[in-house]
């Protein structure tokens, strides 16, 4: 592991984290590291190249070819970790190769590129591995954490676990300002040896909507796909209906401009909704975030409600709004996509949401002196003394 980082033309990943112990403004967890709790404007989404929505796990063998892929929706320096089953952590972005690592808004970058001249490859030892990308507005100073010794190509991380790693983070963020940061992980499995599969029937046809792989059928979504003229905005199944959290998802291809889409069925519903795109993209980060993707994240709930498309408004503004059982997102390719829930929520939709004067929101819903805020194209709502005060700007 530790020669493969010193080679000229691969490194090795091998990732396997445990608990994380208490800070004071990081909120450090098992889960995700270190987490930024006020969740801020600025997001970066990590996958990897098996599981481009980042909220899944697959699987590789050790020894075999990993590509990792990031993106943050503002200019911001990002940086990659992995911590291995042995507690060894690897940096792998910056890296001599590349060694510039600021990331301008809305781009998605690939490691390694395809021109790069090193590999990334899956080491030992096998088990449930993690990767950790940082986004700063600012330049870090990690030199705590982490140095370039001689000509290695490869950073050399002076922390070890987890639990080291989360506190030298916490400290280095600590003087950052609230929304100067933030975090994602994605997740992967490592197996010893290739698993020979159960042999399976040769599928006949494609997926359907609303298959389970046991051949059952979800109803809901099959009526969902139907009402949505799926063919048209969800395009076709990738994967079979499969639980998450308390009910069902299942995943399609998207169509053009939509992007990817699942269908969301919550138990107990007798509907299914569709969730597209960027607003796809914001419901799982949140999810990772807050439990790791293994449900809905609980400030949005599951979907309640068709996406719309709206259409421009008086600042020139369309996007997209997704309505969900506890909040909705607002999605605009202007400003991002953002969430919105209880009283400031309903004060905003009752004066006609994003087609008002205050049109799109410019960033989530906050909390400000105790109360929640939220700011927008054309003026601000405020929680004051337990009553909502809306102003122009």
């Amino acid at each position: 592991m530790r020669d493969s980082i010193r080679s000229l033309s691969t490194l090795t990943l091998g990732v396997l984290l445990s608990g994380a112990a208490g800070a004071s403004d990081a909120k450090l967890s098992a889960q995700s590291i270190i987490v930024n709790p006020t969740q801020p404007d600025l997001s970066v989404q990590v996958w990897t190249n098996r599981d481009a929505s980042g909220a899944g796990n697959p699987t590789y063998q050790i020894g075999e070819r990993i590509s990792v892929g990031l993106k943050t929706n503002a200019a911001a320096y990002v940086y990659l970790f992995n911590v291995n089953a042995d507690g060894a952590i690897d940096l792998f972005f910056p890296n001599r190769y590349e060694d510039n690592n600021y990331v301008a808004a809305g781009t998605a970058r690939v490691f390694p590129a395809g021109d790069a001249a090193y590999n990334l490859s899956v080491g030992g030892p096998a088990g449930q591995d993690k990767l950790l990308a940082l986004a700063s507005t600012t330049k870090l100073s990690l030199d705590d954490i982490f140095r370039f010794e001689g000509q290695q190509d490869f950073a050399t991380v002076k922390v070890k676990g987890q639990d080291d790693l989360a506190q030298a983070l916490s400290i280095t963020v600590n003087p950052l300002p609230a929304d100067g940061w933030t975090t994602d992980t994605a997740f992967f499995r490592v197996a010893t040896a290739a698993q020979t599969p159960a042999p399976q029937p040769t599928p006949t046809a494609r997926i359907q909507p609303g298959q389970r792989q046991d051949g059952s059928i979800d109803g809901a979504m099959v009526d969902a796909y139907a009402r949505l003229k799926g063919g048209e905005s969800l395009g076709n199944a990738t994967t079979y209906a499969t639980p998450w959290g308390d009910g069902w998802w299942q995943k399609f291809n998207g169509v053009g401009a939509y992007g990817d889409a699942v269908l969301l069925h919550a138990n107990g519903s007798s509907r299914s909704y569709a969730v597209h795109g960027r607003l796809l993209e914001r419901y799982l980060a949140l999810a990772r975030a807050e439990n790791g993707a293994v449900r809905p994240p609980s400030r949005l709930g599951w979907a309640a409600g068709d996406e719309k498309v709206i259409p421009q408004n008086r600042y020139g503004t369309t996007g997209l709004y997704g309505f969900f059982q506890n909040g909705a997102l607002y999605g605009s390719e202007k400003y991002g996509t953002f969430w919105l829930t209880g009283p400031v929520l309903k004060a905003y939709q009752g004066l006609g949401g994003s087609g008002s004067f205050l049109g799109f929101p410019t960033r989530d819903q906050y909390s400000l002196n105790g109360a929640w805020a939220a700011d927008f194209e054309g003026g601000t709502i405020r929680t004051v003394n337990g009553a909502i005060k809306i102003y122009r700007k």
